[in-house]
């Protein structure tokens, strides 16, 4: 599977959406992947998340002990991806701003793990995630998404994996162009959400 038939998966969902977002990152963008559109279709999830356990399993840079993803967009693509890959799935979640593992989650020190996110546009998200995972002194081996938007340019602080990788612009605030500017904005990602 190739970063052609990604997309072409999003656009058959209508997942590919137009028009002024804010994404996730704080960054604005003319182009959103609505991911969870791919979500609530149990097939096209596992296609998407089984070509991607396969190409971690590729890069034979495995074993792995654990996934983990960063909540919530990393919640079913993580899940997806380690049953596929037949391995414990759990999630980091937001407490007083800073990723940690709860509901009774537990890591062995020295655990190898791969970090599973949705879709990067800086890497934020996925570096604090393995920020509290090392924390744990477990080892982050490798990070992989459904998704990299910033065209291979994030830094997400390990070895990064993407089934398909895009190059779509994106926007500090101060610096949107005017023609964007020109339509109102939409928030639609779920980094502001609290448990």
């Amino acid at each position: 599977m190739n970063t052609n038939d990604v997309l072409q998966e999003f656009r058959e969902v209508g997942a590919l959406l137009e028009g002024h977002f804010v994404l996730s990152s704080g960054r604005h963008s003319p182009f959103f992947l609505q991911k969870a559109f791919i979500f609530m279709n149990p097939a096209r999830t596992e296609k998407l998340c089984k070509a991607l356990a396969a190409k971690v399993e590729a890069a034979e840079i495995g074993p792995f002990d654990a996934i983990i993803s960063p909540a919530v967009g990393g919640i079913i693509p993580g899940y997806e991806t380690a049953r596929q890959m037949e391995l414990p799935a759990m999630y980091v979640e937001r407490v007083e701003g800073a990723f940690c593992l709860r509901r009774g989650f537990t890591l062995t020190k020295g655990a190898r793990v791969l970090i599973v996110e949705d879709i990067i546009t800086t890497g934020l998200s996925s570096r604090e995630c393995i920020e509290a995972v090392r924390a744990l002194g477990a080892n982050v081996v490798a990070e992989a998404c459904l998704i990299d938007r910033s065209g291979g340019k994030a830094d997400v602080g390990a070895p990064l994996i993407s089934l398909a990788q895009v190059d779509f612009p994106t926007y500090a605030p101060d610096d949107v162009p005017a023609e964007l500017a020109a339509i109102t904005p939409h928030k639609p990602g779920s980094r502001d959400l609290h448990a």
